[in-house]
């Protein structure tokens, strides 16, 4: 029995709206209807017999780009799998995964940039005044003091350093929150094919913010749950035994933790484009990422090296420059004290941020979405209903005036 609701097509009704009119599925249809919109394609003309030769039989189609050798057809193997946006409508390697997530910020870059740029420079004005006023007021450790006075002073700048990671995290979590609400229908349209603007992405995206914000507060909360249970009683314990038991229990949460975070990673892409809601979206996640845990914590791990690389590359001039324009901040930290950067330093540098945020927003978002579409597609056949939202003739069990066409 197949559990999936269907695949959204941008700009349609929600799956509780039906079909459209004008729409007629096959019989043999695998259930995963999409939500068809009101204005649809014309259907594909398909020549009758009486078109062929003078001894009524229809001669072979000219060979395509795609076409291989060997196989039954008249010599020629299955037809490449169709690609109407920026991936086959097939299982996708890794590389495929990559260069579809980099080909949507370069064809869509215009509403692609739009969004990400916007939502950086707010986040990093936000982030700029809280390095300014709160982050350079953090307590120093004097190298006058006696020793029990430098430890005080220590867990003292500890302290002020793991509070002011809350609004650090919350700017972190708005910035998730509408690049991952906006870009998941630019890579959604892409995939069809489709023209990217920004009041379609908006008005898609607009009706699943509440859900959105949810399920972004949600998984914080359950990894911040799974270290705490896990650092918990080496802390209560407290004296040697308890630092080591921290140190076992952290790492073991750790890895519970990111065990999660992959489990549940598909659950964006679930929410947005299944138009589930929160917990619907954490389950279904997990049964799509069931059996395929290491490839995608794989693709994961990748990507975000990948884009680490690129956000050094891109960061690193801006941030020389900033240590020459302003450098008494760094002075001060190699004699002891508190770095206090400067305007100069923070604005240089805040650039390069925005940057390099614009950049890794889409990628990553984008590999989230593919990896969603690929697990689709190996377990539920989405490349023949995408095939069909696309307006691709030809492609699936079944293709119209043929034998089965069977898939690439």
């Amino acid at each position: 029995m197949n559990d999936s609701p269907g695949w959204a097509s941008p700009g349609s009704p929600s799956p509780s709206e039906g079909r459209g009119e004008g729409v007629q599925a096959p019989a043999d249809a695998p259930d995963l209807a999409p939500n068809w919109s009101e204005k649809q394609p014309p259907p594909g003309q398909w020549s009758s017999s009486a078109a062929g030769g003078p001894d009524g039989q229809v001669p072979p189609p000219a060979p395509g780009p795609g076409a291989r050798g060997g196989g039954p057809y008249g010599g020629w193997g299955p037809p490449a799998a169709p690609k109407p946006g920026i991936i086959p409508l097939r299982p996708l390697g890794v590389g495929e995964i990559l260069d579809g997530s980099v080909s949507t910020l370069r064809t869509h870059w215009r509403t692609i940039l739009g969004i990400t740029v916007t939502v950086s420079v707010l986040l990093q004005l936000a982030q700029i005044l809280i390095d300014r006023y709160l982050l350079g007021k953090a307590p120093a450790i004097s190298p006058d003091a006696s020793p029990s006075e430098q430890v005080d002073q220590a867990i003292e700048s500890l302290q002020f350093s793991t509070v002011s990671l809350i609004p650090l995290t919350l700017i972190g979590l708005v910035g998730t929150f509408f690049t991952t609400a906006l870009l998941t229908f630019v890579v959604s349209r892409s995939v069809l094919g489709k023209p990217v603007t920004f009041s379609d992405v908006w008005r898609d995206a607009r009706p699943r913010f509440l859900p959105l914000l949810g399920l972004t507060l949600l998984l914080p909360v359950i990894a911040l749950a799974v270290m705490t249970v896990g650092v918990l009683p080496g802390v209560l314990l407290g004296s040697v035994g308890g630092a080591v038991l921290v140190l076992l229990g952290g790492a073991a949460a750790f890895a519970g933790m990111m065990w999660l975070i992959i489990r549940f990673s598909l659950s964006y892409s679930v929410l947005m484009l299944e138009r589930q809601g929160v917990l619907a979206s954490l389950r279904r996640s997990a049964r799509l990422v069931r059996g395929s845990w290491w490839r995608i914590f794989g693709i994961h791990a990748l990507t975000w090296l990948l884009t680490m690389l690129v956000a050094l590359v891109i960061s690193l001039p801006f941030t020389l420059l900033a240590f020459m324009v302003d450098g008494d901040g760094l002075t001060s930290a190699f004699s002891g004290g508190t770095p206090e950067f400067g305007w100069p330093f923070l604005i240089i540098s805040g650039i390069g941020s925005v940057i390099t945020y614009a950049i890794m927003y889409p990628v990553s978002a984008g590999v989230t979405v593919l990896l969603y579409v690929d697990q689709r597609i190996r377990r539920e056949g989405l490349d023949l209903e995408l095939a069909r939202a696309a307006a691709v003739t030809g492609h699936g069990p079944a293709a119209p005036g043929g034998d089965a066409v069977p898939r690439s």
